[in-house]
C-alpha cells in the first residue's frame, strides 16, 4: 500500500463520494504522472445512483500534485518544517448531458453556488461562466445539448493536516455532500430538458 499524503487525500475524497451515496464511473478514473514535469493527477467521475450509463448529470474531479508540492512534502518529511506549504490542486467540474433543449445558462448559475464549503482552510470558488455543448448525431437532426460549470482552487496541507491523516477526512468531509447536493440541483434544474 502506498503510504502519501495525496494517496490519503484521494481515499479521504473517495470516502466522503462514497459516504454521500454518489455513485463511481469506474471506467473513468485515471491515475496519471507525467514522466516530464513530475506532476502526479487523479481523475474520476461520480454520479447520483440510477443515472445510467452515460449518466445525465456528473462530477469529473481532479486533484493534482504538483512537483513543487511533493519537493516541499519531502522536504518537511525531512527536517519536520515546512518552508514552503504544499497544495494539492483541485477541479470539480458538474457535468449534465443528454439534453434534448438548449439549457438556460441564467437559470443554471442561479442555483449553483459560487463556492464549495471550507475544505480546512480552504475553498473552491466557480468559475467565471458556464459552457454549452451542442451535439449532433450523423443526420444533423434532433440535436443534444450538454453543459458544464467548473469549480476550482489549491488545498493546502499545512504541518498539521500532514502530522496527522484523520485531518485529510475531516477536510474532505464535506465535499461529498456538497457534490451530491450540487448535482441534485442542478438535475432538478434541467429536468424538463431531458
Amino acid at each position: 500500500m502506498l503510504d502519501h499524503v495525496f494517496a490519503d487525500a484521494i481515499g479521504a475524497l473517495r470516502a466522503s463520494l462514497e459516504l454521500a451515496m454518489l455513485e463511481r464511473q469506474v471506467v473513468e478514473e485515471r491515475f496519471t504522472t507525467d514522466a516530464l514535469l513530475g506532476d502526479t493527477r487523479w481523475e474520476t467521475s461520480y454520479s447520483i445512483p440510477g443515472e445510467g450509463h452515460p449518466p445525465r448529470v456528473q462530477a469529473d474531479m481532479t486533484l493534482q500534485w504538483p512537483t513543487w508540492s511533493q519537493t516541499a512534502y519531502r522536504s518537511w518529511l525531512l527536517s519536520g518544517e515546512l518552508a514552503d506549504v504544499p497544495a494539492i490542486e483541485a477541479e470539480v467540474v458538474l457535468r449534465a448531458q443528454l439534453l434534448a433543449e438548449h439549457p438556460n445558462p441564467a437559470d443554471l448559475l442561479s442555483v449553483l453556488p459560487h463556492e464549495s464549503p471550507k475544505m480546512g482552510r480552504n475553498i473552491l470558488v466557480r468559475g467565471t461562466g458556464l459552457t454549452v455543448e451542442t451535439i449532433y448525431g450523423d443526420d444533423l437532426s434532433h440535436p443534444e445539448y450538454a453543459l458544464e460549470v467548473s469549480y476550482w482552487g489549491s488545498l493546502e496541507l499545512h504541518s498539521d493536516v500532514l502530522a496527522d491523516g484523520n485531518l485529510l477526512d475531516e477536510m474532505f468531509k464535506a465535499a461529498g455532500s456538497w457534490i451530491s447536493g450540487t448535482l441534485i440541483s442542478l438535475s432538478d434544474s434541467v429536468q424538463r430538458s431531458f
